[in-house]
């Protein structure tokens, strides 16, 4: 096989992943929307704009709440970030198994996030560096918003990121003075639906 040939061989691999997981993502949504939230993985834009939010140098384990197919997880090794550090929470058992074959020396959980407590407990033994959320936060009560940054700042370090994508222009959380400080990335117009990125950190 010569290189042009190759390179077709690999993009066309590329692609078939890209659709096998945009159809993993719309089966999940269609059995249980409230779940899934998206009914496709987030773009490459939107994942980078997420990590981009992490310091690889900093210590500490990095944990991700509802990685799906691993879009995000992707960028977050590219980022520089060993998949040794990586605790990814996936509440799909499919998912789950295709996380384990994707990032097999990553931490993968099946549970729900909405409980770190109990879903992360005997599993952490320094705390987290930054948790990175592709959870549908608008089809929970604000009190279950709350709840989940207020447990994931108690297993961060100070300061740590708590990041967050949405579709809506509105923060999922709003501003709490006192309790964190809260900032937004630039619309992300190359991710479909167009998304934003909301950093969370304990003061």
């Amino acid at each position: 096989m010569n290189s042009l040939q190759k390179k077709s061989s690999q993009a066309a691999r590329a692609d078939g992943s890209k659709f096998d997981d945009e159809a993993r993502f719309l089966r999940s949504w269609l059995e249980k929307p409230l779940l899934t939230g998206a009914v496709a993985p987030s773009g490459k834009a939107l994942a980078r704009t997420m990590a981009s939010f992490v310091d690889p140098t900093a210590k500490g384990p990095v944990i991700e709440l509802g990685p799906g197919t691993g879009p995000v997880t992707d960028a977050l090794v590219n980022r520089g970030i060993e998949q040794e550090r990586l605790v990814l929470i996936e509440f799909n058992p499919d998912f789950c198994k295709l996380l384990t074959r994707r990032f097999p020396r990553a931490t993968i959980v099946q549970g729900d996030a909405y409980g770190l407590d109990e879903t992360l407990a005997g599993i952490l033994d320094t705390p987290a560096c930054g948790v990175v959320s592709s959870l549908p936060l608008f089809t929970r009560p604000m009190a279950d918003r709350t709840a989940l940054l207020r447990h994931a700042q108690a297993l961060m370090q100070p300061q740590a990121p708590f990041i967050q994508f949405t579709y809506a222009m509105i923060p999922p959380i709003p501003k709490r003075p006192g309790s964190f400080t809260m900032a937004g990335s630039s619309r992300v117009w190359r991710n479909i639906p167009p998304a934003r990125v909301w950093v969370y950190r304990g003061v």
